[in-house]
């Protein structure tokens, strides 16, 4: 079966953990070239030495989403390094989760800036590369707390719904030169909860992932397939979820 991810090259954002780090490895792991953005370069340098260590290429670059200049640094990266931009994933999220009565207009600018406008920038980073190569694929990581909208979540189902649409009318305006694909990952197994303020509502979260969350290595697979299909399909959303997740 012919591999369509050999020799692609793939810019991932929120690489340093989690489904980010899955997906480079996965698709590393395929023959992609991959380049990772996060801001703790730390953890990127020893995932790109595990890669290169298992005979892939891999690069990163220290990003932090909400600075523009820094996603239109890790596309340049990924040009100068390895000739071209194939996928940019817009991978990177932030979670706070609080009632809106209890006005956490800090939480709400912080997930407005990294889940909206960080993937805004990340479009507008690979958007140039992929018009004058005339074709590209997005891949746009929405989980499914867009879906079914729950108390405490509403800003951050927000954002996420906010990329949703941002997604379909970017694949409305491509008139087949780029592919753009929705991810909507359900529970799973990141250090993404740890970082939610409300002390009580991250104790509930991380118990309920201890039960059913699976692993970010099924994730990086969907996003694995989205890519991996002919250039002439585009698959536009991905659900993928614990089989017992309501």
């Amino acid at each position: 079966m012919e591999n369509r991810i050999a020799g692609k090259v793939v810019a991932i954002t929120g690489a340093s953990s989690g489904i980010g780090q899955a997906t480079a490895e996965v698709l590393a792991a395929m023959g992609a070239k991959v380049v990772l953005g996060a801001r703790r370069d730390d953890h990127l340098e020893r995932i790109v030495e595990k890669i290169q260590q298992n005979g892939g290429e891999a690069a990163f670059l220290a990003v932090d989403v909400t600075r523009r200049e820094d996603l239109t640094g890790l596309t340049e990266l990924a040009v100068n390094k390895f000739g071209k931009l194939d996928v940019m994933i817009n991978n990177a999220g932030i979670s706070q989760l609080y009632p809106m009565e209890d006005i956490d207009v800090e939480g709400w600018e912080q997930m407005i800036d990294v889940n909206l406008k960080g993937t805004l920038y990340g479009i507008a980073a690979a958007m140039p590369i992929f018009k004058e190569a005339g074709s590209g694929h997005f891949i746009n990581v929405i989980p499914t707390a867009g879906i079914t909208i729950v108390p405490v979540m509403g800003v951050y189902a927000g954002t996420k719904n906010a990329v949703r649409t941002i997604s379909e009318g970017l694949r409305q305006e491509s008139q087949g030169r780029w592919r753009v694909t929705g991810v909507s990952p359900g529970y799973v197994s990141t250090e993404f909860a740890g970082k939610i303020k409300n002390d009580a509502l991250r104790a509930n979260i991380q118990k309920n992932a201890e039960k059913m969350a699976i692993p970010a290595e099924a994730i990086a697979r969907a996003i694995a397939y989205a890519i991996d299909q002919p250039d002439n399909v585009d698959v536009g959303d991905i659900v993928i979820r614990p089989a017992v997740q309501s």
